[in-house]
């Protein structure tokens, strides 16, 4: 009969855990969410970026100076960057991607952001835990009836099993807010790269300005060294005035002191591309960057503006944020309903320890549970409706990212065609300057002229030939702000594996 007892009593409580566990599996599955469901934005209702079409650049016949033209929907490949078909770049990105401190901090965010979203589904299971306890005891005869004070042991073993139904979906919500937030992490991951790849290639190019600067500036150093030693011939000889060497000198001068800070600036700039690649200042990177090595691309994307909001790292994080508070609205909603919680336990308890798993020592039992919020002071209240401003404040933001957004892409726009204009109109002043530089000196020499003027040709073409060696590179530089404002190809990399929780791929 005790056989029969215990097994009954073993039937029961599993026939109570098997209630508790469809339940939770049904609500998991099926259950309602309180609080709003959250949809994604549209896209905005505008077919453009910028009020003008967008033809193609103007050429010039120096280098950076290509044609560029914009294609509608091109699709950006994921290493957008060797477009530009300089190797040494392709091997410094490549280099930066593995060893860059701030990738592998936000690489951890986002790990930390999937190991909460699995800690907190957990929830959705029974917790189950085990006990077991050993006691020497004695008793009191008063408590016993017994004319002696009994002295025995006491074996103990159980397992408690406690479950927390999400009738009205808070659990979910909880985790459809920190999956949010795993998606947050994960754009801006997405963000990270980008704007890693983008700081290298602009400081690539940036370099390669200043090393053709420094080498503009060196050539124009010779050749007005060359030019004072001239003047000085013609002083000794008598055909120049004593003013004249003076002015060609102090102009000299002038030229070599602008030679200090292009070096600082390319030292600068070498040791923050180390520091891209994850290294020291100290440990040098070896590729070396020349505008004669790069090339630019002669068809430019122009994503669609639908394209351009799930391109964009930035618009994609913004939403997550809308949508992690969408589902803390439901949270909040749900902490104001009732709360139910089934409990229940199986042991056994007896006075040997080879005694504590027979027949008839069983001992199980089981409850429920529920709580309501009656009286909070308006706690729980203004927590719902603080959650429904910070949904309102998510959605101005994630607006306010998209204009943002779009206003990148237009403004890049329209500095690639005026970039083009520009560089057009520095060569032709360049060139109009040098054969001023030249006609003047030859004025100079036949004594038509006097050396003021041969100075202030010698100043326009100086400040000619920098001008157009910052236009090539600013060709190259936004070039390359287009493919980051139109988010960098990033949907073509398959770095970063994305695994779905349990609400979004159910049991």
């Amino acid at each position: 009969m005790k056989h029969v007892k215990s097994h009954h009593e073993a039937i029961g409580l599993r026939r109570a855990v098997g209630l508790v566990l469809g339940a939770g599996c049904l609500l998991l599955i099926s259950g309602c969410a309180v609080g709003p469901d959250y949809h994604a934005p549209a896209a905005p209702n505008v077919s453009g970026y910028t009020p003008d079409p967008l033809l193609p650049t103007v050429s010039s016949d120096v280098g950076g100076g290509t044609s560029q033209s914009f294609v509608p929907a091109k699709d950006i490949p994921g290493e957008w960057w060797t477009l530009f078909h300089s190797p040494g770049l392709n091997l410094l990105i490549l280099e930066a991607l593995k060893n860059n401190p701030t990738l592998e901090a936000a690489q951890a965010s986002l790990r930390e952001a999937r190991e909460n979203v699995y800690a907190q589904e957990g929830s959705f299971f029974p917790s189950v835990s085990g006990d077991g306890t050993a006691e020497r005891m004695k008793s009191s005869a008063a408590s016993t009836g017994l004319p002696s004070n009994p002295t025995f042991n006491l074996y103990n073993a159980s397992l408690s099993l406690s479950y927390t139904l999400d009738v009205f979906g808070g659990t979910r919500r909880q985790v459809e807010s920190l999956i949010a937030e795993r998606d947050y992490e994960a754009y801006q991951l997405e963000a990270s790269y980008l704007s890693l790849t983008s700081n290298i290639v602009t400081a690539a190019i940036t370099e390669a300005s200043v090393r053709e600067q420094i080498k503009a500036t060196q050539e124009i150093v010779a050749d007005e060294a060359t030019q004072l030693d001239i003047v000085k011939k013609r002083f000794d000889l008598g055909g120049a005035s004593r003013a004249d060497v003076l002015l060609q000198e102090s102009n000299l001068r002038q030229e070599e002191a602008t030679l200090p800070p292009l070096q600082l600036q390319l030292s600068q700039t070498r040791n923050q591309l180390a520091a891209y690649a994850g290294r020291f200042p100290s440990e040098q990177i070896i590729e070396k960057f020349n505008l004669e090595d790069l090339r630019l691309p002669r068809e430019l994307p122009v994503s669609l503006p639908s394209q351009l909001v799930a391109q964009r790292p930035d618009i994609q994080a913004a939403a997550a944020q809308l949508h992690q508070a969408s589902a803390n609205i439901g949270v909040a909603v749900a902490n104001r309903l009732p709360q139910i919680t089934l409990s229940g336990s199986l042991g056994s308890e007896a006075l040997q320890a080879s005694q504590l798993f027979t027949p008839g020592m069983g001992l199980w039992s089981i409850a429920s549970e529920i709580s309501q919020p009656i009286f909070e002071g308006g706690t729980l209240l203004h927590k719902q409706k603080a959650s429904e401003q910070a949904f309102d404040e998510a959605a101005g933001q994630y607006r306010s990212t998209v204009i943002s957004a779009f206003q990148d892409v237009a403004n890049v726009l329209n500095a690639l065609d005026y970039d083009a204009k520009t560089l057009k109109a520095d060569l032709a002043t360049e060139q109009s300057a040098a054969e001023s530089l030249k006609i003047s000196r030859g004025q100079y020499k036949l004594g038509a002229t006097t050396y003021v003027d041969v100075l202030l040709a010698q100043q326009t073409h100086q400040t000619a030939v920098i001008a157009l060696v910052k236009a090539r590179a600013t060709r190259f530089s936004d070039t390359a702000a287009l493919y980051q404002a139109l988010g960098g190809g990033w949907w073509h990399r398959n770095d970063i594996q994305r695994q779905p929780s349990i609400i979004e791929n159910p049991l």
